[in-house]
């Protein structure tokens, strides 16, 4: 019987197109932290991107047009964008209320930003809000998405590569070795690349919150909140986003940067 190897030509080829694809990325600088970092799609594409889902998000929900709620939002986000500096320099900031249960808001590309009502009894006030709202646009004006794309393109590129490579070994060989690939690529690669995100939003978006006169010391309140309100986590490694706790401690940790921010901003004396 002909024993089946692994084929390496497979493997060759594809580790030359996923180096391909990564040194013609673009390369963005993030002006908060002075990382640099490749993404899939320009600025451009990522601002049409963007505004293709909020519109598609807006017609598929339960938009609050006044009120309260809204004047809070949109008086919040006027101050965070002003803040955004050179990271949010040619964004066109649009924010939506949207009547839902769901403890949630995301920013998608460009600034089109999404607060859901149900996660404003955990924010409280509007700076407990700035924390949240800073969070998100700051994924905007990282280019997170984008660097997501590129990511998960050189990963699906990699892992179409291996399954050529064993393309000739029995099926249950197969199986096990594309798990333990995937299990891999996700464990140790995307998850902990997402944490790596969320960890950048969270340290700068407590930079815009102070930069725009919201005590940053807010963040950390409201991240206790989130922690006490009920509902498990998964086991952070399980997760795209860091426990509440490592949270907290992150936020602390970089808390006398964002009081220097505060105490220099204008609009400190105002609330």
């Amino acid at each position: 019987m002909q024993k089946r190897h692994i084929a390496i030509f497979p493997i060759i080829l594809t580790i030359a197109i996923i180096g391909y694809k990564y040194f013609t990325a673009e390369t963005v600088i993030n002006p908060e932290t002075g990382r640099s970092a490749r993404v899939a799609l320009s600025t451009q594409e990522e601002t049409v991107l963007g505004l293709q889902s909020y519109q598609e998000v807006l017609s598929q929900s339960d938009v609050v047009e006044s009120g309260a709620q809204v004047e809070q939002v949109r008086r919040v986000a006027r101050r965070l964008a002003e803040a955004t500096g050179a990271g949010g320099q040619g964004f066109k900031w649009e924010v939506a209320v949207v009547s839902s249960s769901e403890v949630n808001a995301f920013c998608l590309p460009g600034g089109k930003i999404v607060v859901y009502t149900g996660i404003l009894p955990v924010t409280e006030t509007d700076a407990g809000l700035a924390a949240v709202m800073g969070h998100e646009m700051a994924h905007a004006t990282a280019h997170h998405g984008a660097q997501r794309l590129l990511k998960d393109d050189l990963l699906q590129t990699a892992l179409s590569g291996a399954q050529q490579s064993v393309a000739e070994l029995d099926p249950d060989k197969q199986r096990a070795v594309l798990a333990a690939l995937g299990a891999g690529a996700k464990f140790g690669l995307m998850l902990p690349f997402s944490r790596d995100h969320e960890t950048e939003a969270d340290e700068m978006g407590v930079i815009y919150m102070a930069r725009a006169g919201y005590d940053p010391r807010e963040s950390v309140k409201f991240w206790q909140r989130m922690s006490g309100s009920g509902g498990g986590q998964p086991p952070e490694f399980m997760s795209t986003h860091p426990s509440h706790g490592s949270r907290i401690q992150r936020l602390t940790q970089i808390m006398p940067k964002a009081l220097a921010e505060y105490e220099k901003s204008e609009k400190a004396q105002e609330d």
